[in-house]
């Protein structure tokens, strides 16, 4: 468990950011790295563009292993790395491979070799320091690795459809697989050992250029996850382990019949008994992740859309209260002062923002949501706070060009109205809004950035199919942009801060 430790007082100083997940950078010619991006050489690159455009502030979405859908937000462990998002670069660099080593389509077999190889390793120092990285995550890595390895040998099926002694963890069940699998489960460690080294080394290089690794945090997690399966005490499950409510919200700007997510609420009543521990050591594994965090969906740590198991939409839920005050009390004791961000977007009630001031997080703006309703409108610029994260939109907006674009010509003469006629075109003339904002921090997606139009979004809420592979390539990278980008972080005072 981390002790207390001093983070980043980032909100009292303006800062700008930009938002781009991983996998969405630019790939490499290595054979089978072609699917997405990852942590490598490309992300040193953005990292040297952000440091070039003035920003220190590099915000993504969460970094966990991903279901076939391939959503961050539904992840197979909420403290486990991805591994598609190791650079096999990264390992040819470090001698831990060779490219006569590199498997032509696979990038998974890859990493099997190199997992192999470097096992042969005489190697005292790296063998020290990957049996210091199991210690230090022996709290979930044993769970998550002979979670991982059972799933894999069950073909990716639910852990509520596994055999019932191994989706009960009955102790003799548990130990023959973990015999049985005594290799996969290795090689689960050593990928996660990669990770996070890989990691480490790209957050420091981030943090040595005054850059800010902004993370986020969802406040649920999968159903079909190494946590449930390891922890069925802390959620609220029935005895075959099936969530008896699950987690949405209710109608809303994105949808007519709400969000029906189907993750499992907790069981807070137990969590309570032994002081938040799974909260805190969830809270301890992210903030080795990231500098910042934005805690997605915070309204639920205030209450929470209750909808029975079965149900087919979101619209037939219930408010339950949650204990939000009592675990962030828990929290900012064992952690100190505690770099959040809270998502306080949606179905917003009094209660929900004094719990937020309460511990002083920022909470967001979105410039695309200001302009249908009155002067009153909270996202309109003239109604910011310094104390909060402005942005044109998020990944789950559509771009800021292809928003407008799909706007009828009164509003769009209302906006520009609004923005004192301006003669920049969208959507430019939006992010010049956003980093002129009292916020403090003002955050870009990067499709923003690249002037990037309709059917380049990062994902569409309520659509399952055609999400989180949008990706850029340096090329789309105009000459001008960094340039351009810097004067405007410069003149609205928001260049990096060392």
């Amino acid at each position: 468990m981390s002790q207390k430790t001093s983070h980043p007082k980032f909100i009292k100083d303006r800062h700008a950011g930009v938002l781009l997940h991983p996998t969405s950078l630019p790939g490499n010619q290595l054979p089978g790295c072609e699917r997405n991006g990852d942590i490598g050489p490309q992300a040193y690159h953005f990292l040297d563009f952000l440091q070039s455009c003035g920003i220190s502030i590099w915000q993504m979405l969460p970094l966990g292993p991903t279901h076939d859908g391939g959503s961050p937000y539904m992840s197979l462990s909420v403290l486990a790395g991805n591994s598609d998002l190791i650079s096999l670069q990264l390992l040819l660099d470090w001698g831990w491979l060779q490219k006569k080593d590199l498997n032509p389509k696979d990038k998974l077999t890859s990493l099997r070799t190199a997992g192999k190889l470097f096992a042969q390793r005489d190697n005292a120092p790296e063998q020290r320091e990957y049996s210091e990285f199991l210690t230090r995550h022996e709290n979930w890595l044993p769970d998550f690795a002979l979670f991982q390895a059972i799933h894999d040998h069950q073909q990716g099926r639910s852990w509520l459809d596994w055999p019932a002694a191994l989706r009960d963890k009955e102790p003799q069940a548990v130990a023959e697989a973990k015999t049985q699998l005594q290799s996969d489960i290795d090689q689960i460690y050593f990928e996660q050992f990669v990770f996070f080294k890989q990691w480490a080394a790209l957050k420091s290089y981030a943090n040595q250029r005054g850059i800010l690794i902004f993370g986020d945090m969802p406040i649920f997690v999968a159903t079909d996850s190494a946590e449930v399966w390891a922890h069925r005490e802390y959620f609220d499950l029935g005895p075959d382990g099936k969530p008896k409510t699950v987690a949405g919200v209710p109608p809303d700007y994105f949808s007519a019949t709400g969000q029906l997510w189907g993750n499992p609420h907790y069981n807070w009543q137990r969590m309570r008994k032994d002081d938040f521990l799974w909260w805190r050591n969830r809270i301890s594994g992210t903030l080795e992740l990231f500098d910042l965090i934005r805690i997605d969906h915070f309204r639920g740590f205030e209450a929470y859309w209750q909808i029975d198991a079965d149900a087919k939409t979101a619209i037939h839920g219930k408010w339950v209260k949650a204990p939000g005050e009592a675990l962030f009390k828990t929290l900012s004791k064992t952690f100190g002062e505690l770099p959040f961000v809270a998502e306080d977007l949606g179905t917003i009630t009094p209660e929900v923002n004094a719990l937020r001031e309460k511990f002083g997080w920022p909470g967001m703006k979105i410039l695309q949501f200001a302009f249908d309703g009155d002067v009153s409108n909270p996202y309109l610029p003239h109604n910011h706070v310094p104390n909060s994260v402005v942005y044109t939109g998020t990944h789950d907006n559509d771009t800021t060009l292809g928003w407008f674009e799909s706007l009828s010509n009164h509003d769009r003469d209302g906006i520009y109205e609004y923005l004192g006629k301006v003669q920049e075109p969208m959507p430019w003339a939006l992010i010049r809004c956003a980093l002129a904002s009292t916020a403090n921090l003002a955050v870009i997606p990067m499709q923003d950035i690249l002037s990037l139009g309709e059917g380049q979004r990062m994902n569409t809420p309520g659509q399952r199919d055609g999400n989180w592979s949008w990706r850029f390539e340096w090329s789309d990278v105009h000459s001008e942009v960094a340039g351009r980008l810097r004067h405007l972080v410069s003149m609205y005072g928001r260049e990096i801060h060392k």
